[in-house]
């Protein structure tokens, strides 16, 4: 059946498709192109003992604003600088010690050879990414990365496309490869993103824990109707058992408790220390929330004890309070 459709208003799904074969081909040949150069950029940005200064025109600023923004986000301080903008006066955020990432397709943005003479008359170092080896910028770069592709996604060659999203993969690379040579752990990113459900997902024990009063506990010789009333109250579903160093002895659940009526008759006649259990599951303040959550599935438990090196009573994690921070 004829589509009667003027052909502006037919949408073309295997260009859509080319696209994306376009700008995956552009990033897949760059693979070949991860040498001693890219080590050597990687070295410059781990020695930095400023900043890391990403600069950039047009679509590859925005670009620049990504890369700047993901180093940011692991561990490396960073920020944009617009070129046409340092040239009308912000150029004084250029300091010696700083390295300076500089992207240019064609590797003769005018802007960007403007800034040139002020980054090497201050002895910053510049990383270069461009898609032509001989340029300018290139050949003034301490090291230069070729980020050339061979055609663009864009059905005239003209859009920046394939060559942006090229950028953009170079540039996670150098970001994820100075992570680990830096070291970058899951702590180091918790502390860096407090918010969002990654940040929570990366949440200490010790930010999530019920603590003084709101801790369940008991002394050893209380009666079962003090252990009864302290786990409701408290509603954490368990207690403590502590002696009078605030040592911990061994913690009581309503589980436990259901368990003992079917067993023992004189139950209400017991000690707390009678009853309790005096190895349970206990974790460190330091631990991360995950790990916590991940502890209690294993262990099919909803409540984690915490103590210090001396088994001293620091605190309690719920399962409850773990997934009311919307962490998943």
């Amino acid at each position: 059946m004829a589509d009667d459709r003027p052909a502006h208003a037919i949408i073309d799904l295997d260009l859509a498709r080319r696209v994306l074969e376009t700008e995956a081909a552009a990033i897949l040949g760059l693979v070949a192109s991860i040498d001693e150069r890219f080590e050597r950029a990687v070295q410059l940005l781990f020695e930095c003992a400023g900043r890391v200064i990403v600069t950039g025109m047009g679509k590859s600023g925005i670009i620049c604003r990504k890369i700047a923004a993901t180093l940011a986000s692991t561990g490396t301080p960073a920020f944009f600088l617009h070129p046409a903008e340092a040239v009308h006066g912000d150029l004084g955020v250029i300091q010696g010690t700083d390295v300076v990432i500089a992207v240019s397709h064609s590797g003769e943005t005018g802007e960007l050879l403007r800034v040139l003479e002020t980054i090497r008359r201050l002895g910053a170092r510049l990383i270069a990414i461009t898609g032509t080896p001989r340029s300018t910028l290139a050949l003034a770069a301490d090291v230069s990365l070729d980020c050339q592709v061979r055609v663009e996604a864009c059905p005239m060659n003209l859009v920046p496309t394939a060559s942006t999203t090229a950028t953009l993969a170079l540039g996670d690379a150098l970001a994820m490869t100075l992570l680990v040579r830096k070291g970058f752990r899951e702590e180091d990113f918790a502390n860096l993103h407090p918010g969002g459900k990654l940040g929570k997902r990366l949440m200490r024990v010790e930010q999530l824990m019920h603590t003084g009063d709101r801790v369940p506990r008991v002394a050893p010789h209380a009666t079962m109707a003090d252990v009864v009333h302290e786990i409701s109250s408290k509603g954490l579903g368990m207690t403590c058992v502590v002696g009078a160093d605030c040592r911990l002895l061994g913690i009581i659940t309503d589980g436990d408790l259901r368990r003992h009526m079917s067993t023992t008759p004189a139950l209400m006649d017991l000690t707390a220390q009678q009853v309790m259990t005096a190895d349970p599951v206990l974790v460190d303040h330091g631990r991360l929330a995950v790990e916590a959550i991940r502890l209690m599935e294993e262990r099919r438990i909803t409540a984690l004890v915490v103590v210090g090196a001396e088994r001293e009573l620091e605190g309690v994690v719920h399962l409850h309070s773990l997934w009311r921070t919307e962490m998943f």
